[in-house]
């Protein structure tokens, strides 16, 4: 007994006197890392969820992007912080995520052009324009 208790006051003088802890002891307070409670998080979602479905009901145009938008990056955040925990992995994974959303930007940049359009230099969307036809008359019928 005796051994055990001088063993455990042995560890602990370092402390006291203000030594650096051992490597053992370093390692472990390296890795330790604060996580919010996941239920917390899920909550903090789900409310996140009702205010994007109920923004647009509004009807404001600025309302609607700010909650469609606005609130998707957010959750996507929340998402990436507590669940995907990228914010304790190394630097160079922030930095791949980084380059992957570069070059998703940059791939919608290059077709939107033609995705958003009806009509191109060698092609036509005639399902699309017939679409917006079909809608725009719709709308001009409805007595709102």
């Amino acid at each position: 007994m005796t051994t055990l208790s001088t063993e455990r006051h042995e560890e602990e003088a370092p402390r006291a006197s203000g030594e650096e802890p051992r490597p053992a002891e370093a390692h472990g307070a390296e890795h330790e890392h604060a996580h919010a409670n996941p239920v917390k998080v899920w909550a903090i979602l789900c409310v996140l969820l009702v205010v994007s479905v109920v923004g647009p009901m509004a009807e404001i145009r600025i309302v609607t992007l700010i909650t469609a938008f606005g609130i998707a990056g957010v959750k996507a955040y929340l998402v990436a912080k507590h669940f995907l925990h990228l914010g304790a992995e190394r630097r160079y994974i922030a930095y791949a995520l980084a380059v992957s959303v570069a070059f998703m930007v940059l791939l919608f940049a290059g077709v939107a052009p033609d995705v958003m359009e009806h009509h191109g230099r060698n092609w036509k969307n005639v399902a699309a324009a017939k679409e917006v036809e079909r809608a725009l008359h719709e709308a001009a019928s409805d007595e709102h």
